[in-house]
């Protein structure tokens, strides 16, 4: 967190929290809802509501992008959002609290890297949902694969029995593995779990609430 928030917490304690004009969409972009309804679409399915309150305005500038993401946290709820100064901005998720994205490290190994830029760390859990998507439980925080990066993290996961791609090819007549082993050190410490779970499930499963409401 940028030092000048901070000092701005400390010197305004009690200003009032946000609630709806931020989202990050499930490709990890920032979007802004003018009319702060991000949280009604999901709290209050009758609103009458637009196409454009729902989905909000892609947030393009770079200073802000890049402020957005420094400030970026959660709270022990599993609510997050973003420190703007002295106020917190709660956002909804419409995926989850990190895209994760794919890079090769100094050695040339793929690892995950978060859309804030920060390193992914090492994977505790997978989860597998019922729309196909992957989601992990990393050190920095729980997240899903991003979609153009599904394929790759795929074909490197192993399972004790062997590559978790063939098995996942060959479903539903084999079941469905219940183990990873560890990446990107397949030999080093024990298999962690795999999920299978529907996506309504997974922001409990996983510790996350998608929209904090006022």
């Amino acid at each position: 967190m940028d030092p000048q928030v901070i000092a701005a917490m400390k010197r305004w304690p009690n200003v009032p929290e946000v609630y709806g004009w931020l989202s990050l969409s499930a490709t990890g972009h920032w979007r802004l809802h003018p009319r702060g309804t991000a949280w009604r679409c999901q709290a209050d399915p009758m609103a009458d509501l637009t196409a454009d309150d729902i989905l909000g305005e892609a947030i393009t500038s770079p200073q802000i992008t890049n402020f957005i993401k420094r400030n970026y946290t959660c709270d022990t709820a599993g609510r997050w959002f973003f420190q703007n100064g002295p106020q917190r901005v709660f956002i909804r998720l419409d995926a989850a609290p990190y895209l994760l994205q794919t890079d090769l490290d100094e050695h040339g190994r793929l690892h995950l890297r978060t859309h804030t830029g920060e390193p992914a760390g090492q994977v505790s859990e997978w989860w597998l949902d019922d729309q196909g998507r992957v989601f992990a439980r990393t050190a920095i925080g729980p997240g899903m694969i991003a979609g153009r990066d599904l394929s790759a993290v795929i074909d490197v996961l192993h399972t004790p029995q062997g590559p978790l791609a063939e098995a996942l090819a060959n479903l539903p007549d084999t079941d469905l593995p219940r183990h990873i082993l560890p990446w990107p050190a397949p030999d080093k410490g024990s298999p962690v779990a795999l999920h299978h779970v529907t996506s309504p499930q997974l922001p409990a499963a996983l510790g996350f609430v998608t929209c904090p409401q006022p």
